[in-house]
């Protein structure tokens, strides 16, 4: 004979059924007795770092911020453009030409002058270049919301446009579509 258990009372109410444990869990999960965690990366396996202090946090700010993207390659291309100028004008047989005396040998002096004029006018192309592409690269990214391929693409049309564009309407364009072209190529290349 099987044994039944015994009730609260004859004809009374029964006690409330006890909570289902998947409710329970999903109140300490995503209900009002969530603790929020704080993440360690010791803890995920990840290296341990202390926390940034306020003064690497604004150096960071400093260094995202689209005016020193826009410095530093002003800077970057005018030392490369620089470096390219003087190389191409050491290649170049006409450096230190004369056209007036075609037979006449030019003096060190004569050639070291025409290729520091070529690289600095080499590195100021490359800087403004540079900056140009740069800053409009950093102010589509800003605009944007997003870090993707088509930032560099974007401002490579930009950039390419507004230098073509002094020789005209036809020359702007095929600048825009030559340097979006490029940076199409190099982001695809580098990423």
């Amino acid at each position: 004979m099987a044994a039944v258990p015994p009730s609260s009372a004859p004809g009374g109410p029964e006690p409330p059924p006890p909570p289902l444990q998947y409710s329970l869990l999903l109140q300490h999960l995503v209900g009002e007795q969530r603790r929020p965690r704080a993440w360690d990366p010791a803890a995920l396996g990840g290296i341990p770092s202390p926390p940034k202090s306020e003064e690497q946090k604004m150096v960071e700010r400093a260094m995202e911020s689209c005016t020193f993207k826009a410095a530093l390659a002003c800077v970057g291309g005018f030392v490369l453009g620089g470096a390219f100028g003087v190389f191409t004008a050491g290649i170049d047989t006409n450096v230190g030409f004369d056209p007036k005396d075609p037979y006449r040998t030019p003096t060190a002096k004569e050639v070291l002058k025409d290729m520091g004029q070529r690289g600095i006018s080499y590195a100021k192309n490359f800087a403004i270049v540079g900056a140009m592409f740069s800053c409009t690269e950093c102010v589509v990214e800003s605009y944007r919301g997003k870090s993707d391929w088509k930032n560099s693409v974007i401002s490579g049309c930009i950039t390419g446009g507004a230098i073509g564009f002094r020789a005209g309407l036809k020359a702007g364009v095929i600048g825009c579509g030559g340097f979006a072209a490029f940076s199409a190529a190099i982001d695809y290349y580098l990423r």
